[in-house]
Formats: C-alpha cells, sequence, structure tokens
C-alpha cells in the first residue's frame, strides 16, 4: 500500500484498512475508481498487462484480472499481500495474478526489463517520501505512449470541505486551504495532499500527459442521516459518476484521479 513511508501504519493495520474498503465510503472510493480507469483501457489483441502498485487488498488487481488482464501486484506490506492473495483464490484468479513484495520506488529492479500496458497507483502518493521518484519508476514501466497509468491521491480542498462539513471545524478548514499534510482518520498518521495543478505539474515532469482528470467522492461523505448509504448505494454511486466527470464539482471531491499516457519520444 505504501512507498517508502515513515511509519508501519499498513504492516500492522491490514484489517482495519479491509474493514474500511467494506464500508459504503470504501467501496464507493474503489468502484469509482475502477470505473473510471475502465473508461481508458488500451485495446489490444493480446491479452493486456496490468502492474498495481501498492495494491492494498486486491480490490482493483482482482477486478482487472476479472477483465482477462495478465496482473502483478506489489506492495511493502506483506498483511496486505496476504489480503490480495486471500481475494485471488477465492475469485479463483490465481493464474492471472502475480504477487511481488517490494517498495514502489524500487520497480526498476523488481520488474527489470518488463513492462506494462496498464499501471494502477491509487493511494500511495500520499505515502511516499518522494511522490516524484515513484511517477518516474512506474513511467519507466509503462510498454508504450498507448499504455496508461491511473493515479489517485487526496485532494487538498476535499480535506477543506471535510474539516468544514463533516467535522463543523472551521478552524481546520482553513489552515486546510494551503496545507501540504492532513490527517489520515483511520490511523492517525499524516497523509499527504495534493491539488489538481500540483499533480498535473508532478505528471508532467515525470513526462507524462493527462488524458483525464475525476473526482472521486464529491458529495456521499457528506449526505444527510436520512439518506441511507447502503440502501441508496445505486444512486449514490450514480450520481457521485456524473460529478466526479465535471470539472466544477471534482475540484472538492475528497480524491483527485488523473489518467495518464507516456509522453512519445
Amino acid at each position: 500500500m505504501i512507498a517508502n513511508c515513515d511509519n508501519d501504519r499498513f504492516q500492522s493495520g491490514a484489517e482495519e484498512y479491509a474493514r474500511y474498503l467494506e464500508t459504503p465510503e470504501g467501496r464507493l472510493r474503489i468502484d469509482l475508481s475502477f470505473a473510471n480507469l475502465q473508461e481508458f483501457l488500451p485495446h489490444a489483441r493480446r491479452p493486456l498487462r496490468a502492474l498495481d502498485v501498492g495494491c492494498g487488498t486486491g480490490a482493483i488487481a482482482v477486478r482487472l484480472a476479472q477483465l482477462g488482464l495478465q496482473v502483478t501486484i506489489v506492495d511493502s506490506s506483506m498483511p496486505m499481500l496476504d489480503f490480495a492473495k486471500r481475494a485471488a483464490q477465492q475469485a479463483a484468479l490465481m493464474d492471472r495474478i502475480a504477487v511481488k513484495h517490494g517498495e514502489a520506488s524500487q520497480l526498476a529492479g523488481l520488474f527489470e526489463g518488463e513492462t506494462f500496458d496498464v499501471i494502477v497507483c491509487h493511494n500511495l502518493l500520499e505515502y511516499a517520501e518522494d511522490p516524484t521518484a515513484v511517477l518516474r519508476a512506474a513511467v519507466c514501466k509503462l510498454r508504450n505512449s498507448s499504455s496508461v497509468i491511473s493515479i489517485m491521491v487526496r485532494n487538498q480542498a476535499g480535506d477543506a470541505m471535510k474539516c468544514a462539513i463533516q467535522a463543523g471545524d472551521l478552524v481546520a478548514a482553513e489552515n486546510s486551504l494551503g496545507a501540504q499534510w492532513g490527517k489520515e482518520s483511520l490511523y492517525g498518521g499524516r497523509v499527504r495532499l495534493f491539488t489538481p495543478d500540483g499533480l498535473r505539474t508532478m505528471l508532467n515532469v515525470a513526462s507524462l500527459t493527462v488524458i483525464a482528470e475525476r473526482g472521486v467522492r464529491v458529495v456521499s461523505d457528506y449526505l444527510p442521516p436520512q439518506v441511507c448509504r447502503t440502501n441508496e448505494y445505486g444512486r449514490i454511486l450514480e450520481l457521485e459518476r456524473k460529478l466526479g466527470a465535471r470539472p466544477d464539482f471534482a475540484a472538492v471531491a475528497r480524491y483527485i484521479q488523473f489518467v495518464a499516457h507516456r509522453e512519445d519520444s
């Protein structure tokens, strides 16, 4: 789940993270980010090869394998990889999912000579010591300029909105407006915050061209109690898909997701 993180939250908190992904909020993050990625998967006659960097519990990897892709998952947390392997086994997809233990910043050594058509890098850069270095390492593993990489990170504006609307903490909301770091509510540690402009610049520096920008979880975190997140899940998901595709709403989403190509040489 992490790359060169300054603590071991994902070594000891894998079960807690897995439980979170079963909540409506966690499900929405996975469902929305996968739907956004699926729109831009390359077309090829041969089976596509995908790399899920910081795979966590393997939710995205399993879905890609179900589409017929050959998927390699890598994570620095062995407990997370154990979850991912169990998910692959339960889905009878172990023949399509390869497992690798290692740091995201060391992709060159982990996959020497190997390239991929799709790279997933979701909720990883928030915890990386050097996000640009991780992106540069990932870009070298894209097969060609038609290959895609999907990046999802915590949005600075979304953090401010959460403080103001969900917590009712106006001081924290104001402080979040220019903050580079926020508080990780699940584990209590800090998490890096990004702006769309800042992430776009980072991708350009890594020789990536953005082809799509999406907001993930625009309003779902702030719905009133009378809206049942479980019973109304389908309607919430549909609304979030529409809002996330509109730049005016995506700007304040909890997460921002960019899909990009490697720049032509």
